[in-house]
């Protein structure tokens, strides 16, 4: 009877073993079931967003404050869609309201949520009829010259970020809406496809920070191409090789001060010059002599693929272990939209593959762009792009960014 009840009483002990341990004798009490990276990456991401009332926050008062100062064609510019949006004591860089700032806003409050939904159209609308009153050659989809955006990424920034938002609301919107959005997506994709650079880039025409724009360009034709636009592989493998080449060609052009953006313009055709109005042979920095902006670029370009990833693997481990170190981050040494626009490239690029890294380093941006918002609910530059509607949209981006499937 006395062994029958120790008997008893060791079946009950290690049924209660069982229970803590969920069940499963090849784990501690309390482990989780392993995950791949990226889906631990993800989820653990996606989870502290949705659970962080302080970046909810920041993103509504952004995004309200964007949507409050939309101009009334539809439009965003430097500091707001009107006049009376602009703050005393800040000189423009150009009057109006121009497409870069209008795709940059409007990506954001795409981004931000559905009750934005209104003002996305209304930007949509301002893009096209731009897009569609441009010539079918050449890269510009705007008459506007010498924006602030325009002076820091290059001249035809444009027509990237516009391929961008076109790209990501494809299909989203009503019959005939998205027939018009189809038809001025594949004119930006044949724009920027027949003006690629010789070298792969599209570092053309100047600006403080090219490369960025660069980044931009390719970025839109890989968002395009999974919307089910044609676009030409061999372009794509350009960017791809200008890429890495620049990668590896990065302490020789520091030490001539050329950036590897300079060289004359060919369509991708191959020609002797590109169709259109992109023609002058232009020496450009790169990256603006900014670690930070170069390698930004690279690892968005060279992660967006499982093939790639692999193939890169050693350029894009030589980045990650840049990320700890303070001045790296810091870029230009003060935040303005450039340093914004590369952590969004570095964010996008690290989510990819998930892990650590990547939770790492969102939290840590997370926690310095929260930091810098202004009372009213917006973000500025404090050099270069300084103005409120592109950073204000640039920080939205990299906060929600784990949000994004």
């Amino acid at each position: 009877m006395k062994s029958a009840a120790m008997v008893l009483l060791a079946l009950l002990g290690c049924a209660a073993i069982l229970a803590q341990n969920g069940g499963n004798t090849g784990k501690t009490a309390g482990q989780k079931p392993p995950r791949t990276k990226l889906a631990t990456g993800a989820a653990t991401s996606n989870a502290s967003v949705a659970s962080n009332p302080a970046v909810s926050s920041a993103v509504e008062k952004g995004a309200t404050w964007l949507a409050s100062v939309q101009g009334k064609d539809g439009g965003w510019g430097q500091d707001g869609g009107e006049a009376s949006n602009v703050r005393q004591g800040v000189a423009l860089e150009s009057k109006g309201n121009d497409v870069a700032n209008t795709a940059i806003a409007a990506l954001a409050l795409l981004r931000a949520g559905k009750q934005f939904r209104p003002n996305v159209e209304r930007a949509v609308d301002f893009i096209l009829r731009r897009v569609e009153a441009s010539p079918a050659d050449g890269l510009a989809i705007t008459d506007d010259k010498q924006t602030q955006v325009q002076r820091k990424l290059g001249p035809y920034i444009d027509t990237f970020v516009a391929s961008m938002l076109l790209a990501q609301v494809d299909g989203t919107f009503a019959k005939d809406s998205n027939v018009r959005i189809r038809s001025g997506l594949e004119k930006c994709v044949a724009k920027i496809e027949h003006n690629q650079m010789k070298d792969g880039s599209w570092n053309v025409g100047g600006g403080w920070a090219p490369l960025l724009g660069t980044s931009l360009a390719s970025r839109s034709l890989y968002e395009a191409s999974n919307k089910g636009v044609a676009v030409n592989k061999q372009v794509m493998a350009n960017a791809d090789a200008y890429t890495v080449q620049n990668q590896k060609d990065r302490d020789a052009l520091a030490l001539t001060g050329v950036g590897a953006g300079s060289g004359r313009g060919v369509g991708a055709d191959g020609r002797g010059g590109p169709v259109g109005a992109v023609s002058e042979s232009v020496a450009v920095s790169s990256a603006a002599g900014v670690a930070l902006y170069q390698d930004a670029q690279a690892l968005e370009q060279l992660s967006r693929t499982p093939q790639s990833r692999r193939e890169n693997s050693k350029e894009i481990a030589a980045i990650g272990r840049k990320l700890s170190d303070s001045k790296f981050v810091d870029g230009y040494g003060s935040i303005g939209g450039e340093e914004f626009f590369s952590y969004l490239n570095i964010g996008d690029g690290l989510k990819r593959s998930g892990g650590k890294v990547w939770q790492e380093w969102h939290s840590k941006i997370t926690e310095k762009i929260l930091k810098l918002q202004n009372q009213d609910g917006t973000w500025a530059g404090h050099h270069c792009i300084t103005g409120r509607c592109a950073v204000t949209s640039a920080a939205i981006l990299n906060l929600t960014l784990a949000n994004v499937d």
